[in-house]
């Protein structure tokens, strides 16, 4: 045997980080690439319009009004 064990383990941990770095750098870059196709054939506002508005809601003026003082209130916007 001409190498050590302690060698072949270190070798197979560099083989396998450099698997796993450069997979993950090629997914890194296709995600960014389908996003920027993404953004340049469907833009924001198309996305906004597909979203159906409610005509009427369930809950009354009286809760919204209670509900953001909590937001608020909770951010510390007193």
């Amino acid at each position: 045997m001409g190498t050590s064990l302690l060698q072949q383990g270190l070798s197979l941990t560099l083989y396998g980080m450099g698997a796993v770095l450069a997979f993950l750098t090629l997914l890194v870059i296709a995600t960014a690439l389908m996003s920027a196709c993404v953004r340049r054939f469907f833009p924001a506002d198309q996305f906004g319009e597909a979203l159906p508005q409610q005509a009427d809601s369930p809950v009354d003026a009286h809760t919204l009004k209670v509900i953001q003082q909590a937001i608020d209130q909770h951010l510390g916007r007193h």
